[in-house]
This record gives structure tokens, sequence and C-alpha cells, in this order.
């Protein structure tokens, strides 16, 4: 089934929640172009190879048509978080839970900000609609578990081979080009590295985008009546939607964040960048295409970790890992709890 734009159109004029799902939603969209986008080609701007604002502007263009292209080919992402959670056969109920999981989404991070805790946007999506979904049917059978654990996978995925890879690519190149003049080959794997980093930035528009259509096409669909099994294709209007969101997000908001990441970030030699930047593009794309929900931040982060391990220990900032063992181990049953008390908020008032 496809959901056409006259009919998303007719569900927000009949359908006060599928109006706050799709504020919040596009707010969201919004904030992670600004924030996770600027992260993911951070290295680029660290090791000189692009100017903070021409990277900003190409991290802007390819979240775009990275978003746009491989939702064309593939939407396993967003199938992953459709059918992640089960929320019952109730649709009216049920979209009153997904609004529930927007808000704990936004008020969890409020709450990280003021607090000071790490997380992750696609962590606190994910633990909100868990959250939600629990509460909506009174038990964990709520969660399909088949698709939850992809989660667990994601993880594992963005950190192990996130962190190998940048270590073999970081050892294999150091090791081929030990001979030669750096000097010379650094504007080559400048270029290789804004190649990378482009394809970091298309990759991260694809994963992440995806996350945030489903729950368009949820909203959508509860507020149709036809309940969550009625599954719906990805319609090309949603997709230019979301993409759309998630670039004006990195054109307007970008800049600040990737001079302060990208300054703060281990020193690194342009061949060096090119060996995270690659390292994380190949993990995006295989966890893209296998449909495993992953943080992109996250996954550059190791990559990059495991460049730094390549040169010596001391050169790793192991407090950066700390930090992302807090987001798991915060984030998920902090936001789901927040999803859980929201909806049952939510279904006693509406």
């Amino acid at each position: 089934m496809a959901i056409e734009w006259a009919t998303f159109v007719s569900g927000l004029m009949s359908s006060p929640e599928l109006v706050v799902v799709t504020i919040l939603n596009i707010g969201v969209i919004i904030v992670n172009g600004a924030t996770d986008a600027p992260n993911a080609i951070a290295t680029v701007v660290s090791t000189r190879a692009m100017r903070p604002r021409a990277a900003i502007i190409m991290a802007a263009i390819c979240n775009f048509v990275g978003l746009f292209v491989v939702s064309l080919f593939t939407a396993a992402v967003a199938a992953t978080i459709f059918n992640m959670v089960d929320f019952g056969g109730n649709s009216e109920q049920a979209l009153t839970a997904l609004m529930a999981a927007m808000v704990s989404i936004i008020v969890w991070g409020v709450v990280a900000w003021y607090f000071g805790i790490p997380t992750s946007q696609s962590h606190s999506l994910i633990a909100g609609l868990t959250g939600a979904a629990i509460a909506l049917q009174g038990s964990f059978d709520a969660i399909n578990w088949s698709e939850w654990v992809k989660v667990i996978y994601g993880i594992l995925l963005s950190t192990l081979l996130g962190f190998f890879l940048g270590w073999v690519n970081s050892k294999a190149i150091g090791r081929i080009f030990r001979n030669a003049d750096r000097n010379k080959t650094a504007g080559s794997f400048r270029k290789a590295e804004i190649a990378a980093g482009a394809g970091v930035a298309f990759m991260h528009g694809a994963q992440d985008g995806q996350k945030f259509m489903s729950i368009f096409v949820l909203a959508v669909v509860l507020s149709m009546g036809l309940g969550q099994e009625a599954q719906s294709e990805l319609p090309v209007w949603l997709m230019l939607l979301c993409a759309a969101n998630m670039g004006v997000g990195t054109a307007v908001g970008g800049e600040r964040i990737i001079k302060s990441v990208g300054m703060d970030m281990v020193k690194m030699e342009p061949y060096q960048g090119f060996a995270a930047s690659f390292a994380t593009f190949f993990c995006l794309m295989l966890s893209t295409f296998a449909g495993l929900p992953v943080s992109t931040t996250h996954t550059n982060t190791t990559a990059i970790m495991g460049v730094g391990a390549a040169r010596r220990k001391s050169a790793v900032k192991w407090g950066i890992a700390v930090d992302m063992v807090k987001t798991w181990i915060l984030t998920f049953p902090g936001c789901g709890l927040l999803g859980f008390a929201f909806a049952h908020l939510f279904l006693m008032i509406l």
C-alpha cells in the first residue's frame, strides 16, 4: 500500500495526534541534521581537508541525496523500526502511545542535555517506542524480539567493527606508504578523505532518515485506523520531506557543532582521517542494507578510536568509550521509562 500526499494531508486535518507526531518528528529530524550529521564528517574538518562551512554544505547535500537514493533501493532500517514493537489492535490508542513516545524523546533529550548525560537520538527513538508499546500492551509481549535484537547487533557492529576497521585501515595505509613523502601524499589523501566523508554523510542520511520515515508511515497507518499490520512502502514525497528537513538542519545548525567536535578530536594526519571515514562509511553501508539501526556518531567515534590505537594506546581518548557505555546504560531505560509514563498519562487524559 502506498500512502499518497493527499491521504497524509487529510489525516492531518482529522487527527490532532497525527499533527503532534508530525511536528515532533520533523523537529527531531532537524535536530538530527544539525547534530549527528556534522559529527559524521568531523574528521574532514579536524585534518583541515575542508573548511567547516564547505564541509557543512557537502554534508547537507549528501544527507539529502543519501536518504532519497538509498530509500529507493532498500527500506530495511525503516522496516526494522516499524516492526520493532507491536502497539496492538486499537489504532486510536496506538497513535496516542506513538505520540507519547515522540514526546519522551524530546523530554529525554532536554533532561540529558541539562544533566550532561551523553545520549543518542537513534537509541532514544528505540527506547521511547519500546516503553510506550509496553505501557499500551501491559507486558513485554509488545516487543518483537526478532526485530529488537537488531539493535544489539547494530551496537556490536558500530563499536567492534568500527574500531577494528579504523585500526586495520590506519595500519595498512601507514605500512603501504611508509616510505612515501608525506608532503606529496597529503594532498591525495585529503581528496580521498573528502570523498569518504561525503560517503559517510550520504549513508548517515539513509540510516537516520529511514528511522524517522518509519514513524511517519506508522502514524499515518494508525490514523487511518488500519492497524500496524497494514505496512506501507515509503512514498517518494515522504523521502523528499524528510531529506529536506535533515538537510536544512545540517545547513542551519551544523557549523557550530562541527567546529567544536572537529577541533576537539585527536589530531590526525590526512591518511588517518581517510582511514576513519572509510571505516565509518563501510559500517554504515553494511548496517543500512542489513536493516540494523546504528548510531552514526558512535560508529564514527569508534573508528577514530581505532585509528588512534593503531598509532599508540595513549592516543585513544578512552573517556569517549565510557561516555558511549553511559549512553547505552542510561538512554534505553531512561527514555524507555519516559515513554512508558507518558503513554499511561496520555491514555488517561485523551
